[in-house]
């Protein structure tokens, strides 16, 4: 399925899930009401990895398409009815802490994925039943067979926790090889996957590879459960372990195995998928009645050298794709930053959406934090993706070990004690009553931070301005007149001509100090040749 499609379900599904029940120590389906499991199985990590080395040896198959008549029509409608009695959820009554859900095949999710549970270093595969869920009586997954399988799976917040199992879910596989995780708000937002593949290559189709098995073991860590995964797809076998704590937000802490059949163009190692619409930056006129929407609002990287620095997203007129050169980063993410309600006046809460930070574990060497953005009309697509690309090519027979932790919070683990980025906003260059030059553009960039809210009392910070291409005017700081103390903003007019993009730098230091992380944008001259997009204002 295609990714808007992925994304609105995901956002409308109210839910669906198998349910089951393990007695503790016996891996056998409760009496009564309960999920049935197949034989037992030796399982490991290390065996899953051989299992991925074999395969990438044999032909490519693809996970199975049960009954797809039938799948074909559980539509939109139909598999948003179908829902499960929670009192069968795997874990229900323990062992485990965290019970575990299942969604249904359906015409948008028509891949099935072997679910199985492991203990004491065996697995059994937990075999598919129409029983488990709760439908209409018209419905056509009704007509399902035993052992059919589901789409994926959800993670319920603990059992003995001060928010309701049944109702509340903490991390969602679903689709390809995404997953989320809710963060330290409780909202659900951007996505991630395992890997991706030449995503926005010229000329050759982005590939999706599948989860078709995921092993779920709450033997450890504490508060928390571990998941394994075989991935595959016509390019690609993987083995991942991915040991997910329920904290302040969600951490996870990834392992991978990858074997690769044939070349790749472009390797996105934890990639990060999100959606930016419009924000205070840009928004054509009357297009929407919110004054933003988006699930990130920046890329965050903090560089291998030391670096700090904050690019913001742009909704483009076709596909960007952007590399900023690294070796040994130290992370990464997409970041929601601005956590204002008046600023979105929406009751999805996109002032709650988490942001996710990628945290490489050993040293990735030479290579790039790639942002790929996409056009959009909607907030129903996902168009954003962040993902780290090695700088040597990956090819056909390479075997991969790749290592990171990943971050659903509010904010970035390790905050920098500069000033960051809060606003970046576009306008008229020129001056106020008089005419306003051709090709000029002005720029109003704010930041906020301890380093400027501690300035002595008449010391401006200076800002620091490089660009790829045009000339600066009209450059000056100031204090924003909010009593917000450290808020300040950076004001400066930009000529350019033509219509390929600029690269744009600005820092703020006062007295040979940086004081502010490093704002990197990157402006697009031809958003002046869209009148039919902003009327009034001639952006």
């Amino acid at each position: 399925m295609s990714e808007p499609d992925r994304r609105s379900l995901l956002k409308s599904a109210a839910a669906a899930a198998a349910l089951g029940l393990i007695e503790s120590g016996t891996a056998k389906a409760a009496a009564g009401k309960g999920l049935q499991f197949g034989p037992a199985r030796p399982f490991s990590f290390a065996l899953l990895k051989e299992q991925a080395r074999k395969r990438v040896r044999e032909p490519y198959v693809g996970p199975p398409h049960p009954a797809p008549g039938i799948v074909s029509e559980i539509d939109y409608e139909a598999w948003g009815q179908i829902k499960f009695d929670m009192t069968q959820a795997l874990y229900a009554n323990g062992p485990g802490q965290f019970p575990v859900s299942f969604f249904h095949l359906g015409k948008f999710f028509r891949k099935a994925v072997g679910m199985h549970v492991v203990e004491a270093g065996h697995e059994r595969e937990i075999i598919y039943d129409p029983s488990y869920f709760e439908m209409p009586e018209d419905s056509p997954a009704r007509q399902l067979p035993k052992g059919a399988g589901f789409a994926g799976l959800r993670v319920q917040e603990a059992r003995d926790g001060t928010l309701d199992w049944r109702k509340n879910d903490w991390i969602a596989f679903l689709g390809a090889d995404y997953f989320r995780a809710i963060g330290a708000l409780h909202q659900y937002g951007l996505s991630c996957r395992a890997i991706a593949l030449d995503v926005a290559v010229a000329g050759k189709p982005e590939e999706f590879p599948d989860f078709t098995h995921i092993y779920i073991d709450e033997s450890e860590p504490r508060n928390g459960l571990t998941l394994y995964a075989l991935l595959e797809g016509p390019s690609i076998v993987g083995a991942c372990k991915m040991e997910a704590v329920r904290g302040k937000g969600v951490t996870m802490d990834i392992e991978q195995m990858l074997c690769l059949r044939r070349d790749i163009t472009r390797f996105g190692v934890a990639p990060l998928t999100s959606m930016y619409w419009f924000s205070e930056t840009v928004k054509p006129t009357a297009v929407d009645w919110r004054p933003e929407v988006h699930d990130s609002d920046g890329l965050a990287m903090w560089t291998g050298g030391g670096e700090r620095v904050w690019r913001p997203l742009n909704n483009p007129a076709h596909i960007m794709a952007s590399a900023f050169l690294d070796h040994d980063p130290r992370g990464f993410g997409l970041m929601q930053r601005d956590r204002n309600f008046d600023h979105y006046q929406d009751g999805v809460f996109y002032d709650r959406r988490p942001s996710l930070w990628v945290e490489p574990k050993g040293e990735w060497g030479k290579g790039s934090v790639q942002l790929v953005e996409i056009p959009t009309d909607d907030e129903i697509h996902d168009n954003i993706v962040a993902m780290w690309v090695p700088e040597k090519p990956v090819t056909a027979g390479a075997e991969l070990e790749i290592g990171y932790k990943l971050y659903w919070l509010a904010d970035e683990p390790y905050p920098s004690p500069l000033a960051h980025c809060v606003a970046t906003r576009l306008g008229n260059g020129g001056q106020p009553g008089q005419p306003r030059p051709q090709g000029v553009r002005k720029f109003m960039v704010e930041f906020l931070g301890a380093p400027l809210a501690s300035l002595p009392y008449g010391v401006k910070p200076e800002a620091v301005l490089w660009a790829s291409r045009g000339t600066f005017s009209y450059i000056y700081t100031e204090a924003v007149p909010d009593d917000v103390p450290g808020h300040w903003r950076a004001q400066f007019d930009l000529t350019v001509t033509g219509t390929e993009p600029v690269e744009m730098r600005l820092f703020l230091r006062a007295g040979g100090k940086i004081l502010s992380e490093t704002w990197a944008y990157q402006y697009h001259p031809w958003v002046d040749c869209r009148p039919s997009c902003y009327p009034k204002t001639g952006l």
